[in-house]
């Protein structure tokens, strides 16, 4: 495992949401065994939040995404770039959480992170295609393989995560202007868990 890979991309995402240095990702991280999924290990006590980042092998050893273009993502290993991603987003989160001291929910970690997928392929070059956009949007929320049972806790939170993310997206996308979409993101991203449901039931 690179530990540059891992710090782009969290010095990716607290850049374009203007978020405070959190702690190095590195120093939390531990690669799974075999076919292992993407886990974030919390344990909290009265004065301490513990964190571990587990990956698993075959993500660990991909890209980082701003070396990734979006053609090279649409056709190539697109779990294992996922489930990194989802591992740093997920990380970054809580500890931006616990820095500002407000909650956190399972159901939030899921959403912001589908979201986010889209950020770091989006906003690699700085600015967004439409038509790339367009593409994105299909295949992160539309061509999609949920692992959990629909009618499971975890296959709800799932679907509903991916279903209310592309809404959001889609709406910005049809802002087509980048300033006002980075403005929603970083309201979206501080928002809780009710009012980032509310914001992307309104798209």
């Amino acid at each position: 495992m690179s530990p540059s890979l891992l710090r782009l991309v969290q010095s990716r995402l607290e850049r374009f949401y203007a978020l405070e240095r959190t702690p190095d990702i590195v120093d939390f991280v531990r690669i799974g065994q075999g076919d292992c999924r993407e886990m974030l290990l919390l344990r909290q006590t009265e004065d301490a939040l513990e964190l571990e980042l587990v990956l698993p092998p075959v993500a660990a050893s991909e890209r980082a995404p701003t070396d990734v273009s979006i053609e090279e993502f649409l056709h190539g290993d697109r779990d294992a770039w996922l489930q990194l991603v989802e591992g740093v987003s997920h990380f970054v989160y809580i500890a931006e959480r616990a820095r500002t001291g407000l909650p956190a929910t399972l159901f939030e970690l899921e959403l912001q992170a589908e979201v986010d997928k889209f950020v770091l392929l989006a906003f690699s070059s700085g600015h967004i295609d439409a038509f790339q956009a367009r593409r994105l949007l299909d295949d992160l929320y539309e061509r999609v393989r949920f692992l959990d049972p629909a009618g499971s806790v975890a296959g709800k939170r799932y679907r509903r995560a991916n279903g209310l993310a592309a809404r959001f997206v889609a709406r910005l996308v049809a802002l087509g202007d980048i300033a006002g979409i980075e403005r929603a993101l970083r309201r979206f991203y501080r928002s809780g868990q009710a009012d980032k449901i509310r914001i992307a039931q309104a798209a």
